[in-house]
């Protein structure tokens, strides 16, 4: 073929696939089927690369994602990403309503499902896509351009060759995050709580391709800043943006109405709510916006949020569903907790059939029964859990759930702990429950670190008894495993160099993996500083221990009643044999947030809960999980719980990230 005429075959290729692919991401109206998309894929690919002469960075082929980076590169975003304000009730939102009628008499409202992802600032350049970033802190973000390279529905270049930054939502529809998920399980590995965090973990991945495979998609729902027309002209409405970017190839929202209606706003939130479920998307409510740019103009900016846009947050979805029965599992420190078998329902963007009743005393104060028609929901749209049992709708065929006395695993008598309420506990140390659950928890992400050592691999190597405990990790080779079933020879190579790496995670990372009774990651830490080395810890008295900040008698005694067993101390004795660091990992460390307890609650925009608890603590700072009148500071990010209600309460400054940041990065507080 004359070159001219494979240059044309291959800009023809280009331009049907980016057609294609157009009207199967973005406008949900494919015209050819995946097969003969997939055809000519392979024919561009194939004639690329013979003819590397021609490549082009925009071309179809080029989005599945560049070499890994080693991190990402902080991004000042030219419009302040601000975040919005939250009303829980039809109440607090018509007092928003009001209290902008009270200025804008004719408004009319934009009113639209809010997406439940991360946002992104999107940045073209003469047409071409220059840079995509996450909000982070709403002044600074991430730049996350590569990743956002492999989301098909991000135009990589525009009609017209424009210069415009636009705002959206990244997500992960409801099938690429069941398909994800199945694949993880598969392979043994932790499953996502839900498609938010399985969107904001796919989009910060330090490889690209690990993006590209995780199915991701955006909706564009604002214009920030830039042209939007080649005249230069400006739009007058939020609505014309939208349907301007819509013409531009971007994935916009479409079941949004504008009206000046009050009572249009609530119907269409109500029937919003209705659709939730049946989406192919989560969405966790609605924004509400003045639809006129003049009139935002009026009303101006908050100190953090506008002062013409809300979000009506959804109350949690509930469902009824049949209690078919009551399970019992055994936890790695020996207590029985009663679980309930459901019938399987929809809830929150997954299937739940499974929920968490806590303990006897849970079950009996809700009178709940095996056969009951149940109310579920989820925890902070995560964890799902039984609200009420429905008396009404009892039949005589339901029966009392009975804790058993004997522990499902091994079979010993069960000991009720006077000083733990209602919990039941098998206090046999060789249950095999137990020990399960105490591998897990040491090869567990914020223990060991242990990556793809999942319940079911766990379960794998005791039952073949390739390992007894923890420390026979240590002992495992590739070829023992490699034959075992969800394993291979990758799969096994991968698991024993985890093992190798995990080394290296230092004192307070070992202390917490034990597992040791009433000894989390701030009380291990401690631990680790005070002590130095684990055979100081292991020699260590009640006394001693009781005398660390924080540290009450119970803990004490936990950990020194822990130490005292001979079959503990050989443990430590294997794996410090086997190893592993057994002094704190050596960080410089500054002390201006010493004597200041933090408490962290909600969804922080850049930072991980762990990632936010260890630079506190490594700033001298303590973490801790409830709020008291000790606490200093609560951090507060998205989707914040009762921890803010409490602080509110008590008066306790609440701080956001982007004010823990300053505090870290000037070296005081504030």
């Amino acid at each position: 073929m004359p070159e001219s005429e494979l240059e044309g075959r291959i800009k023809k290729l280009r331009a049907r696939l980016l057609y294609h692919a157009r009207r199967y991401y973005v406008e949900d109206n494919p015209e050819i089927s995946d097969y003969e998309y997939d055809r000519m894929y392979a024919e561009l690919k194939a004639l690329e690369e013979a003819h590397p002469e021609f490549y082009d960075p925009d071309s179809p082929t080029q989005r599945v994602g560049g070499k890994p980076l080693e991190q990402f590169e902080k991004v000042t975003h030219r419009v302040r990403m601000d975040s919005l304000s939250d009303v829980f009730s039809f109440d607090e939102l018509e007092a928003f309503l009001a209290r902008v009628a009270a200025v804008i008499p004719d408004a009319v409202y934009s009113v639209e499902p809010k997406i439940d992802g991360l946002s992104v600032a999107l940045r073209y350049e003469n047409g071409r896509f220059a840079q995509g970033a996450t909000r982070g802190d709403g002044q600074v973000g991430e730049d996350v351009t590569q990743n956002l390279r492999t989301v098909l529905s991000v135009p990589m270049t525009l009609p017209e060759p424009l210069s415009l930054t636009v705002r959206g939502e990244v997500y992960m529809p409801r099938r690429a995050f069941e398909r994800l998920n199945l694949a993880r399980e598969k392979d043994g590995q932790s499953l996502f709580a839900n498609p938010r965090n399985a969107a904001a973990g796919s989009l910060r991945q330090l490889d690209p391709q690990v993006t590209a495979g995780r199915g991701l998609d955006i909706f564009v729902f604002n214009f920030q800043e830039g042209e939007l027309y080649p005249d230069g002209r400006a739009p007058v409405s939020h609505t014309e943006t939208l349907d301007r970017l819509a013409q531009l190839g971007f994935h916009v929202l479409e079941d949004r109405i504008a009206t000046g209606d009050a009572g249009a706003v609530l119907a269409h939130i109500r029937r919003l709510g209705e659709l939730r479920g049946s989406l192919g998307y989560d969405i966790d409510g609605v924004v509400v916006k003045l639809d006129s740019l003049a009139a935002r103009a009026r009303l101006g900016e908050g100190t953090n949020t506008p002062r013409w846009a809300v979000a009506y947050k959804f109350p949690p979805e509930q469902k009824q569903t049949r209690l078919e029965d009551i399970t019992v599992a055994v936890g790695r420190t020996g207590v029985l907790t009663p679980t309930a078998v459901l019938a399987p329902v929809r809830l929150a963007g997954t299937t739940v059939s499974r929920a968490t009743l806590h303990n006897l005393e849970f079950i009996r104060e809700r009178d709940i029964h095996i056969g009951d028609i149940v109310t579920v929901q989820k925890a902070g749209d995560i964890i799902p859990e039984v609200v009420r049992a429905h008396p009404e709708l009892r039949s005589d065929s339901v029966r009392e759930f009975r804790m058993p006395e004997r522990c499902p695993s091994c079979g010993e008598p069960v000991f009720y702990d006077a000083d733990e309420g209602a919990a039941a506990r098998c206090t046999n140390s060789r249950c095999p429950a137990q020990l399960s659950r105490r591998i897990e928890h040491f090869a567990s992400k914020d223990a060991m670190n242990i990556d793809g050592l999942g319940p079911q691999i766990v379960e794998a190597l005791l039952r073949n008894r390739l390992i007894a405990d923890a420390a026979d990790l240590y002992s495992l080779r590739a070829e023992d495993i490699r034959e075992m079933e969800r394993m291979g020879e990758k799969s096994a190579a991968n698991l024993i160099a985890a093992i190798e790496r995990s080394k290296s995670a230092g004192l307070e990372r070992l202390i917490y993996a034990l597992g040791i009774r009433n000894v989390g990651e701030v009380a291990a830490a401690e631990l680790a500083q005070h002590f130095g080395s684990l055979d100081a810890c292991m020699r260590a008295t009640a006394g001693e221990l009781c005398a660390l900040p924080d540290f009450g008698e119970i803990t004490a005694d936990c950990v020194a009643n822990f130490f005292s067993h001979p079959q503990n101390r050989e443990l430590c004795e294997r794996l410090a044999a086997a190893g592993l660091l057994t002094q704190p990992v050596s960080r410089p460390r500054a002390d201006f947030l010493s004597g200041l307890t933090f408490v962290l609650t909600g969804t922080l925009p850049t930072l991980s809960r762990d990632e936010a608890s260890a630079r506190i603590r490594a700033a001298g700072g303590k973490t801790a999980g409830s709020v008291s009148s000790r606490t200093s500071y609560v951090v507060a990010g998205e989707a914040a719980g009762s921890k803010l209600t409490r602080a509110n309460q008590l008066g306790i400054p609440v701080i956001d990230e982007a004010a823990l940041l300053r505090m870290l990065e000037d070296g005081r507080a504030e």
